[in-house]
Order: C-alpha cells, then sequence, then structure tokens
C-alpha cells in the first residue's frame, strides 16, 4: 500500500462521441491510475464525465492531448491536486513516469497561474502600497527589521513571473498586462507614500537630517554587482517556489530582493529633497527588476527544456510498454 500526495485528479466533461478517445487516451497512458467513465452523467454541457489521477510528471502529455481534441470549447477539464493517494494504481503510474513528482512543471497550472498574478487589482495596490510605506518608514527610522516585514508584505513578484512566462511563450498580451500591473502598482504605491511623508513633513514629523545618517538600511541606496547577483539567486528561487509550489521559499525570496525597499526611499527621498538618493534608488530598483526577469526567464528555459526530455522519456516508455 503506498501513500502518494504527488498526484492530481482530472475531470473530464465531454461529449458523448468523443468520450471513447478520451477514455483510451487516459487508459493507454502509463503515468494514469485508477479511470472512472460515468456516461450521461454531465448535465451543462451535456456528456460523459470521465476521471481519473495521473502523476504530475506525465500530466503536461494528457493535458495537451485533451486540449488537442477540442475539450475546452465542447466541455471541461478540472484539475485539483490530491493530499492523499492510498493506491498501488497511483503510486505504478508515479514510477512509469520519468523524472520526480516534486520537480514537476505543469504549464497549464502555471499558465492559469501566472495570468491571475497580472490582475491590477485593489488588493494587489493596497497590499504593494502598504508595504512601500512600511519600507518608507524603516528607511527613516533605520529600522531593517521594518524594511524585511515590508519585503515579506509586498506582491510583486507575482507580475515579475508573468511577466517571465509570457517572454518564454512569447505571449505579447501578458507581457503587456504584468509590465503595467508592474509599473502602475508601483507607481501608485510611491504616490501614496510620497503624499503621506509630505503631510508627515508638513506637520513635522519628518525632516530631510533623517535620511543623512542610517547606517543599517544604507544597502537601498547603494546598488551595486551584489544586489544583482542577489536578485538572480531570488528569480531562480522564486520561479522554482512557484513551479514546485512551494510558498514558504517564495517568503524567502520576497526578503532577498530590495524592489519595495527602493519604491519606499524614493518616496521619501522626493518628499525630503534628497534628490541623490532618489537616482540610487531608481537605479536599485531596476537592477533587481532585470535580476529577477533575466533569472526567471532562464530558470523557465531550463525547465522547459529538462521537461520535454521527461516527456519524450514517457512516451518512449509507453511505447516500449505496447504489445
Amino acid at each position: 500500500m503506498g501513500e502518494n500526495p504527488l498526484v492530481l485528479h482530472v475531470r473530464v466533461i465531454t461529449p458523448a462521441a468523443l468520450a471513447p478517445e478520451v477514455l483510451k487516451t487516459a487508459v493507454d497512458c502509463h503515468a494514469v491510475a485508477n479511470v472512472v467513465r460515468l456516461p450521461g452523467a454531465a448535465v451543462d454541457p451535456a456528456g460523459d464525465c470521465i476521471e481519473f489521477d495521473v502523476a504530475r510528471e506525465g500530466a503536461n502529455e494528457i493535458l495537451a492531448d485533451l486540449r488537442a481534441m477540442g475539450l475546452k470549447e465542447t466541455g471541461a477539464i478540472t484539475i485539483e491536486e490530491i493530499d492523499l493517494s492510498i493506491s498501488d494504481g497511483a503510486d505504478e503510474a508515479e514510477a512509469a513516469a520519468p523524472g520526480h513528482s516534486e520537480d514537476a512543471v505543469i504549464w497549464e497550472e502555471l499558465a492559469a497561474r501566472t495570468s491571475a498574478e497580472t490582475r491590477l487589482t485593489w488588493s494587489y495596490l493596497v497590499f504593494l502600497a502598504l508595504a512601500v510605506q512600511i519600507a518608507a518608514i524603516g528607511a527613516l527610522l533605520d529600522q531593517p527589521i521594518l524594511i524585511v516585514g515590508a519585503m515579506v508584505l509586498g506582491p510583486d513578484f507575482g507580475p515579475v513571473a508573468a511577466f517571465c512566462f509570457g517572454v518564454m511563450q512569447r505571449d505579447l498580451p501578458l507581457i503587456g498586462r504584468a509590465a503595467r500591473t508592474l509599473a502602475v502598482g508601483f507607481a501608485v504605491a510611491i504616490a501614496v507614500t510620497l503624499a503621506c511623508a509630505a503631510a508627515s513633513r508638513l506637520v513635522g514629523w519628518i525632516e530631510p537630517t533623517m535620511l543623512d545618517d542610517r547606517p543599517l538600511t544604507s544597502f537601498i541606496i547603494h546598488p551595486d554587482r551584489w544586489s544583482f547577483i542577489v536578485a538572480v539567486l531570488a528569480g531562480v528561487a522564486g520561479i522554482l517556489s512557484m513551479t514546485a509550489r512551494k510558498s514558504q521559499a517564495l517568503v524567502g525570496v520576497f526578503i532577498s530582493v530590495t524592489t519595495v525597499p527602493a519604491a519606499g526611499n524614493i518616496a521619501v527621498a522626493i518628499a525630503l529633497a534628497h534628490w541623490d538618493e532618489v537616482g540610487a534608488s531608481l537605479v536599485q530598483l531596476g537592477v533587481n527588476l532585470a535580476g529577477l526577469v533575466v533569472a526567471g526567464i532562464g530558470t523557465l528555459l531550463v525547465q522547459r527544456f529538462l521537461w520535454s526530455r521527461f516527456e519524450l522519456g514517457l512516451n518512449a516508455s509507453a511505447m516500449s510498454r505496447e504489445p
């Protein structure tokens, strides 16, 4: 008896005429187990319901086959993760699929996730504005703990990942939406923080001398090669954490890059007329974003190359088992 949580459950609603082809596709795939057919069970859209479990490593191939049948238009394909699967068949399906489930990249899932990250929602703008304001206060008070808190709160890696995925897929609309979300998000967050900083200066809560000497947070205004290197490493980790669904690793990525602190420092530097710091912070922001994008695109390209080889291995394995 095996207990394997790294299996996906797929539910397909298909027109009755296509059901035999869908069923054959599922049964013939050695990464699939526990196939169920419910004739006439679907009401809207009308048709059959076919369900099965598939190892994550083999999901891309079978999802591509189902899409090629036009089921997106005539039916539906629903995928969900299984927290626990106690099935020898599921274990055998995973063993038949080359690679490891923990490393599997499901491109349909990543496409849906990155597309969602490009939405310019109120919650995105609020979280980014709050993060930039906390970072600005951290810069004023020279408090690294506030800077770290702001980094964790910032939601800006999502659009960066979407931008990288769009470049890999040559999806110009996705690239445009991601770039817009990043640009508008940071512009709004900086504008809100600038307004708060200007109001604070008018009432005497802050003054220009607060930015004169701050040894603990001066890294924000000193971009160098290490800033780029750290951003590259964080970009690799960020993409891997998204494709492997390791949310705890993604938190570490947020803490590593200086995008949000740089944006916060831009706002307070403008409000307090520290114009040299404005330019330095803009460079820091640009260096970090460039590092994230370069690393993200490179990581996705490597993953696509590796998983294309694994999928070829899965096809070869299936052919070798055919009588």
